[in-house]
């Protein structure tokens, strides 16, 4: 199928908006990734411990990557994500002749370009659940395969924030590992987990007009930029939409605040400096600066600092009422996943689920 964005041209403007990072040694550079694969490793232990979770080895792989590269596996990860819109407007409108693909390939993506540029210089770690799904797809994984996504770790952001914040690089690398590791584990230790999500993906794009979506798009984004308007989520807008949103809302909560417990129980045991490094850590998630905020509101950061927190409530209060082993119960099947309304009423997930 042609494309209708120019991947390849969004990840190099991407790579150029969020540039090298910070300035460090070729020997600092190898300690970092050094320590942060050792952490990563370190952390799948105390994570099965504190969680009762077991992840099968050799799962998942762990990769230590610069911001580019991050751009590169979001790239891969929208191109996968938008791949029914685009087979859509296909059909419905035929392929674009050459010059007004290229032009219009080129135009999106420098908003896709623009959009991981931004971000590339935020994300500390990411795992990509749906890395593999399109070699499974063209059959050329087999059903043999244990590739069940891939853990990145942002080492110039990380020593970035560990500067900036003025904390301890060892602590806040392992600190950074269990959050990240946590992740990994809730996918690889509950093996439908992945397939339900993309199947939730692939549900909310099957919802999208697509030639309605650019101009909500466009629209959204001027608000935004004159310090109005919301997200560019709040697009979806259709009952079918809505009700698809909120199932993946309560799951991405669920997985974001558990991930978070993880780290703040872990932490103490294993990170002399971990109440430290959360409060400056917390101050830090507000955002700085007037286009920082703009572009967190824009892209619905602020939703995503609601998912931690409001997921981490969700996972404290269940945990405190039934213990660790009852709570558990969420992962096994997709029916016992909480429901956006539930993240907010724990207990209301208990009666239903317990």
């Amino acid at each position: 199928m042609t494309s209708m964005v120019d991947w390849d041209f969004a990840v190099n403007l991407g790579a150029k908006v969020a540039g090298d990072g910070p300035e460090v040694t070729a020997a600092d550079a190898a300690a970092a990734v050094t320590e942060l694969r050792a952490d990563a490793d370190r952390s799948t232990g105390l994570v099965r411990e504190f969680t009762g979770l077991v992840a099968q080895d050799n799962t998942a792989p762990v990769l230590v990557v610069d911001r580019r590269g991050w751009v590169q596996a979001n790239a891969d990860g929208f191109a996968r994500i938008l791949e029914p819109v685009v087979a859509r407007l296909t059909e419905k409108k035929g392929t674009p002749n050459g010059l007004s693909l290229a032009i219009g390939s080129r135009v999106t993506g420098a908003e896709v370009g623009l959009l991981l540029g931004f971000l590339g210089t935020k994300v500390l770690g990411q795992f990509d659940p749906f890395h593999g799904l399109a070699d499974e797809a063209d059959g050329t994984t087999g059903s043999g395969s244990t590739d069940t996504g891939r853990l990145l770790l942002v080492a110039p952001n990380i020593v970035h924030v560990e500067r900036e914040l003025g904390v301890d690089p060892t602590d806040f690398r392992l600190w950074v590992c269990l959050h990240e590791e946590t992740h990994r584990v809730q996918f690889t230790a509950v093996p439908w987990m992945r397939d339900h999500l993309y199947s939730e993906m692939i549900a909310l794009t099957g919802t999208v007009e697509p030639s309605r979506m650019m101009d909500d798009l466009v629209r959204r984004a001027s608000e935004a930029l004159r310090g109005g308007g919301g997200s560019l989520i709040d697009v979806m807008g259709t009952p079918e939409q809505k009700e698809i949103l909120d199932r993946i809302t309560g799951v991405m909560s669920l997985l974001e605040g558990h991930a978070d417990v993880v780290m703040d129980g872990v932490g103490p045991s294993v990170i002399p400096s971990v109440d430290r490094i959360r409060a400056r850590f917390n101050e830090r998630r507000k955002g700085v600066g007037t286009l920082d905020r703009i572009l967190r509101r824009l892209l619905g950061l602020d939703a995503k600092m609601a998912q931690y927190r409001d997921g981490a409530a969700f996972v404290r209060h269940v945990v405190d009422k039934v213990g660790m082993d009852d709570f558990n119960a969420v992962w096994a099947e997709p029916a016992h996943l909480p429901s956006k309304s539930e993240i907010g009423d724990p207990d209301a997930w208990i009666t239903r689920v317990l």
